[in-house]
């Protein structure tokens, strides 16, 4: 193991381009309780200390060593690895900072047991963060300063870690992470899958680096008669029932323990919020810049509300679709060495003289800055389902009797590959049509089940038939609920209960839109599509990971949409403009 005591000319050094970098392997970082979590660092071979962005993962650090290897890969690449997401090493090395990478509590090399998801239960992960920062600060190769890096589970550990207030930590840069841990998984209450990939190495990602060193946190803390009863419980819903790779772990949890806590608890509560990062973030008072690319939508709404509930300096940057950046991850860091370069090593670049808020328009490319989330004034219109599969701007004057309802029959995916996708779409825009927010979609539905997903995507069509989406929106029909945060345009649901719905019974139900920023240009028109499932190919899901989508509904279900005068099934758009096209 090389020590980090001996002077640079004795590292072992590796050529990256035209680069020579010193590599400290295998370093060893003591926590508080004894354990040690295992560490590498990349720097300069130049014998003085420099600012440090540390990584921590349950990814492996040498799974992050390959951004010294492979060319970054874009979906939908096979090459493409969900998993290597620490950042460009012989970038940052370059721009003369020290790259420590880091195995999280009972991953890869460190010592300890990982208890859940995101060591629920077990030793806070804010903790380890923050012994493993100050630590770093300490070293001779150190000049104090220390920055995180990295995106999606390493952005969700530098909240972690600035929420316990390490001295140290002078500023975060946060690409994609995830916070809500609850919206994380379940999207308006419909199971997401792609967690599992992450977990399990499935779909495109390599996985945690774990062994037999993490532990189901329910299966620790609650009697084996309610864990047999709430696994009985899950069994009933038939969507779990109809998916064998969840009817496998029900029955046998060690197969992957954190993911079958997450199975677990289909409800939003207790369980997820006493370490939701949305929560902890009202402790953090260092600088923080955070940055989502639109395509994602759940991640952008998360980002949104991580930067509105901040105190401190900060920073909010949505950029332009695609959803999915390369693997290894090689983008922002023009954005993130800016502001590293202001916040560890005080050269003053004017980076916070500039607008707080900045977001890319898709359509007309623009970037509009301000000082707040929505960065322009918002009108929220209406947009209504209306018949022959038009969108207006007009209500449906006629009743029920002479407005019969738009409808489709779903079978389950185990008797069928077709998803039945209804829509509906505007008339071609004659001039440019701004949106910038967050929507909503108020259907009027029948069902007969007791249960079913609304799965709703917003297109942008161009004239010559290509499309780009804009935006999703996802709610299991029996979390309709409403609560007291819902406004015109941005509902919210608690999630915090399933209450079933009657069969034959018309109900409304608000379907999150989520934000989403684009310009409808001239001879475009705006599509909406819903289904109850999603559609196993498309433009848009071609560039998500394989197993990115959500569990299918497991029975068979006739939807009727009604949308007359007694109805009005409608869109909910944040229009920026009063005289913009509806």
């Amino acid at each position: 193991m090389p020590d980090f005591q001996t002077t640079q000319a004795d590292l072992p050094t590796i050529r990256a381009g035209r680069q020579q970098i010193a590599v400290r392997k295998d370093l060893r970082v003591p926590m508080r309780d004894g354990v040690t979590l295992a560490a590498d660092a990349y720097s300069g071979v130049e014998d003085r200390p420099r600012p440090a962005l540390v990584a921590l993962s349950p990814y492996g650090k040498e799974l992050q060593a390959l951004a010294l290897s492979t060319p970054p890969q874009r979906r939908p690449s096979p090459m493409w690895d969900g998993c290597i997401e620490a950042g460009d090493i012989a970038r940052v090395v370059q721009e003369d900072y020290v790259h420590v990478i880091g195995d999280l509590r009972g991953s890869g090399d460190s010592e300890g047991e990982h208890i859940g998801n995101y060591n629920a239960g077990g030793v806070p992960l804010g903790q380890d963060a923050y012994d493993f920062i100050e630590w770093v600060a300490e070293q001779p190769w150190c000049d104090g300063n220390v920055g995180m890096i990295g995106i999606s589970y390493f952005g969700s550990m530098q909240i972690f870690a600035a929420a316990e207030r390490p001295p140290s930590l002078k500023a975060v840069f946060i690409s994609g992470g995830h916070y809500d841990f609850y919206e994380t998984t379940y999207h308006g209450g419909i199971m997401w899958l792609m967690p599992r990939a992450a977990r399990e190495g499935r779909g495109g990602d390599s996985g945690w680096a774990f062994t037999d060193r993490i532990r189901s946190r329910m299966l620790e803390t609650c009697a084996p008669e309610e864990v047999r009863a709430r696994v009985a419980e899950r069994l009933k819903d038939p969507d779990v029932a109809a998916w064998p790779n969840l009817v496998h772990l029900l029955h046998y949890p060690k197969h992957h323990e954190a993911w079958f806590d997450i199975v677990l608890n289909e409800l939003d509560g207790e369980w997820y919020e006493e370490r939701n990062p949305i929560n902890l973030a009202r402790n953090i008072e260092i600088p923080v810049y955070l940055q989502i690319d639109q395509g994602r939508g759940w991640t952008v709404d998360g980002h949104i509300e991580l930067f509105e509930t901040l105190r401190g300096p900060k920073k909010l940057d949505i950029g332009s679709y695609p959803p999915m950046q390369s693997r290894p991850w090689i983008e922002e860091h023009d954005k993130m060495f800016r502001w590293y370069e202001y916040w560890l090593k005080g050269i003053d670049n004017g980076i916070m003289d500039e607008p707080a808020v900045s977001v890319f328009v898709e359509g007309s490319r623009e970037v509009v800055t301000a000082e707040q989330w929505p960065p322009k004034d918002v009108e929220h219109r209406p947009l209504y389902l209306r018949p022959r599969h038009k969108l207006s701007g007009e209500p449906e004057l006629m009743g029920a009797e002479h407005a019969a309802p738009d409808g489709f029959y779903q079978a389950p995916l185990t008797v069928t590959d077709k998803v039945e996708v209804l829509s509906w779409s505007t008339e071609p825009f004659s001039g440019p049509t701004e949106l910038i927010g967050t929507g909503a979609a108020h259907l009027f539905a029948e069902i007969d089940q007791p249960d079913t997903n609304f799965i709703l995507r917003l297109w942008d069509a161009a004239p010559d038939g290509k499309r780009q989406l804009l935006t999703t929106g996802f709610l299991k029909a029996s979390h309709r609920e409403l609560d007291e945060r819902t406004t015109e345009g941005n509902p919210y649901h608690p999630h915090t209960r399933a209450v079933p719905v009657t069969p034959g019974a018309i109900e409304e139900y608000v379907v999150r839109l989520y934000p989403f920023a684009a310009t409808l240009l001239p001879g475009h028109t705006l599509v909406v599509e819903l289904s109850n499932d999603e559609p196993l190919a498309d433009e848009h899901n071609a560039l998500l990971p394989p197993d990115a989508f959500h569990l299918p509904v497991g029975r068979p279900v006739t939807h009727k949409i009604y949308r007359d005068a007694d109805h009005p099934s409608r869109l909910v758009l944040p229009f920026t403009a009063r005289d913009a096209e509806g």
